[in-house]
């Protein structure tokens, strides 16, 4: 769309803005923002086995990384151990594969987790890794009260965009506030679920319907914790939510703004929330991913700066930058560094942080804030005359509006409306892809079915049965999974053993056909 001085209207300082720190928090959810600490710089890691996984942290933590962020593989994400044959061909390939505490021990082995903010991107089997998390700290000597960081815990987005689920919306969502309820009380620097709109983005979203359907999860999610019972201010300073920062630079900061200003008006006025730290929506962001190209791969290099850029001036909390190489393959360490090197060249070099909303007053930014927040408070209104998130996904609301908003963009791209630069218009001849690319060595899955198979010959299988039939029992009731869940981990039950014994209980969720 062009913007032309018509549309561009006048805006309140005081109704509109405020001040960086206080509600409705459009300036930032911190009053000195960068000026008085950096956003942490979470590179997205992992893959093959937790020992060449661990290997990469320690990698990038002597780059200069401030935290981890775990990347998992497909059967860990969907529940199946390495030997099943389901995770035939997938075992770690899209990340590190976990099939229970023994790897999660090697995959954090050397690194401190009372000294280091850990997030990870695991949705339907969240519960179970957040287990596998606590009882490595516990063995290292470090308390609960002490873990920081992020469990993604968004299952909602699965059944809408992304489609690692494995139970149905209920008992999903039953797990889901089981970990808000046990981190209220245990964990009081986590961050129970990344909400996620990230995905819906990558799936073919505009940046309307990213924010709107990311903040109707959301309250779908506080709806289900307080119908449980829990008071909104025990569990809601420590929700936090995950974006995409696509390409409209512009766009995308007013994306961020109006995000913290919604969500400060839900919780204040929706949910009553009383404690300020319930009213600040702090958020993750990753460069767009979908919009790296394998043509001229290093062209990718200025889109992720710019995409980063607008993330910082739109006031994240942490960030993900994408390497050059991600339309190819998994990144290699080169192209990794170089990502790292981009957030430290903003960060150290630019002079951006140092003032806290440099784009605070334009004209351009605010009307544009003000015109996501209304059309995506329309969507949200749409949602919620539906009878909610739950209701919108069972009736595929979601998915047919994402499909149809990624039918259109690709039908500019192939009309040329939508220039991609190498891709549809400046195409080189001849292309080459870049020398190093990561590959996977196929023995992977080998020593890791091997790995699982040592270890199912040494534990107690006496001990291991009665915590699986212990979780059974409990799930077909209504208490809290999450210490069934870790007699079942500390007794090294394996990922696929405790998601098989839900799986009895919950029984699988079968998409339905939106088109």
């Amino acid at each position: 769309m062009l913007y032309t001085p018509e549309q561009i209207k006048d805006f309140d300082y005081d109704r509109d803005l405020g001040s960086p720190g206080e509600y409705p928090f459009t300036r930032g959810v911190y009053s000195t923002m960068y000026c008085g600490r950096l956003w942490t710089m979470r590179q997205y890691a992992g893959y093959a086995t937790a020992d060449e996984s661990n290997k990469r942290y320690k990698y990038l933590l002597a780059q200069g990384q401030t935290g981890l962020s775990v990347a998992f593989d497909l059967p860990t994400q969907m529940g199946y151990d390495s030997d099943h044959p389901l995770a035939e061909g997938e075992v770690g390939r899209t990340g590190v594969a976990i099939d229970s505490l023994d790897d999660m021990e090697t995959l954090f082995e050397g690194i401190p987790l009372d000294k280091v903010s850990t997030s990870m991107t695991i949705n339907a089997t969240s519960a179970v890794l957040l287990a596998m998390y606590i009882t490595v700290a516990e063995r290292q000597g470090v308390a609960k009260e002490l873990l920081s960081g992020t469990v993604q815990n968004d299952i909602l987005k699965e059944y809408i965009a992304r489609g690692t689920y494995i139970f149905p919306p209920r008992p999903s969502m039953r797990l889901v506030v089981d970990t808000f309820e046990y981190c209220s009380k245990n964990l009081p620097k986590w961050n129970s679920i990344s909400i996620s709109g990230y995905h819906i983005r990558e799936a073919g979203a505009t940046a309307v319907q990213e924010l709107a359907f990311t903040l109707a999860n959301a309250i779908a999610y506080v709806q289900a914790a307080i119908d449980r019972g829990l008071a909104v201010d025990s569990f809601a300073p420590r929700l936090s939510f995950f974006f995409n920062a696509h390409n409209n630079f512009f766009e995308e900061i007013a994306k961020f703004r109006a995000a913290r200003r919604m969500w400060a008006k839900i919780m204040r006025k929706r949910f009553g929330a009383k404690n300020p730290k319930s009213w600040g929506l702090r958020f993750h962001t990753q460069t767009a991913g979908s919009t790296l190209t394998a043509q001229q791969p290093e062209n990718n290099a200025v889109r992720v700066t710019l995409q980063a850029l607008a993330a910082v001036l739109g006031g994240t909390q942490s960030l993900h930058t994408n390497s050059i190489d991600e339309a190819l393959a998994l990144p290699s360490e080169d192209s990794v560094r170089l990502a790292l090197r981009t957030q430290q060249i903003i960060a150290y070099e630019s002079g951006v942080p140092q003032a806290i909303d440099p784009l605070g007053g334009s004209y351009l930014i605010e009307w544009l804030t003000n015109h996501i927040e209304e059309k995506a408070g329309e969507y949200i209104k749409r949602v919620e005359a539906m009878g909610g998130a739950l209701k919108a996904i069972e009736l595929g609301f979601f998915q047919k509006e994402i499909q149809e908003s990624a039918y259109r963009y690709q039908r500019e791209v192939e009309t040329k409306q939508r220039t991609i630069v190498g891709v549809n218009e400046f195409v080189a001849e001849g292309e080459v892809e870049p020398r190093r690319i990561l590959k996977v060595n196929p023995e992977v899955a080998r020593r890791q079915r091997a790995r699982l198979r040592a270890l199912r010959a040494r534990r107690d299988e006496g001990e291991v049965e009665a915590s699986l039939s212990q979780l059974g029992e409990a799930a077909k009731g209504e208490g809290n999974l999450m210490e069934p869940i870790l007699r079942c981990v500390r007794s090294y039950a394996t990922l696929g053993e405790i998601c098989d014994r839900l799986r009895g209980v919950f029984g699988e969720y079968k998409e339905r056909s939106t088109l």
